[in-house]
């Protein structure tokens, strides 16, 4: 197991509203979930134990871990046509990638989050750059072309402080890292309404 890793001195507010995002929005984005990773919930388990008398933080759930890949837009600006023809393209695509396992060990505090790196990250790089080129088929510009580190948040920053209580509570666990086997990635009907990132899926395309 790796040591914790202190990047940032000072915790900010993820939920402030970023362009285009109000309450009731729902986002339409492709994400890799975990809710039938019981190795990343027992890791998880054991950081929301950590990190439960913090201030300041909002724990996220097993049902809601995620790793956020690529986003198609605002569900009310999407046309339905042009979702199933990117789902169609995706599909083809994917079907010739293999499943994969993803570790995560310790995470490291970003701040607004508190985020474990996910590793190898070229397994969901090569499914989000397929994901991309489906995307291409159908429209000109593909959004979200800003980077690409894959990663999986256990808590979310709701206040702004010092980050060496997160620090310390991450210090104090001692767990063995985790390993998920990834078979599909989802499409998604995202919200943020509640602090929280929660969804219902619209689609599940399968790797080979």
């Amino acid at each position: 197991m790796t040591g914790h890793r202190a990047q940032h001195s000072h915790m900010a507010n993820h939920w402030w509203w970023r362009p285009g995002w109000q309450q009731g929005s729902r986002f339409l984005t492709f994400h890799f979930t975990f809710q039938d990773a019981a190795d990343v919930h027992r890791l998880a388990a054991d950081y929301r134990l950590a990190l439960a008398d913090v201030n300041g933080l909002d724990l996220v759930p097993d049902s809601w871990l995620h790793l956020t890949t690529q986003g198609l837009g605002f569900a009310s600006e999407v046309r339905k046509t042009d979702v199933q023809a990117i789902l169609d393209a995706a599909g083809e695509r994917l079907s010739t990638i293999p499943a994969f396992d993803l570790t995560l060990d310790c995470p490291e505090i970003t701040p607004e989050a508190v985020r474990w790196e996910a590793t190898p990250s070229a397994p969901p790089t090569e499914v989000r750059s397929a994901l991309r080129e489906a995307i291409g088929t159908v429209w000109s510009d593909v959004p979200e072309d800003d980077g690409f580190a894959p990663h999986v948040s256990i808590a979310y920053s709701n206040d702004t402080g010092p980050a060496a209580p997160v620090q310390a509570a991450l210090d104090a666990v001692d767990s063995k890292p985790s390993t998920a086997h990834v078979r599909s990635v989802e499409l998604i009907l995202l919200n943020r309404d509640q602090h929280m990132y929660q969804w219902e899926t619209y689609a599940r395309l399968p790797l080979a």
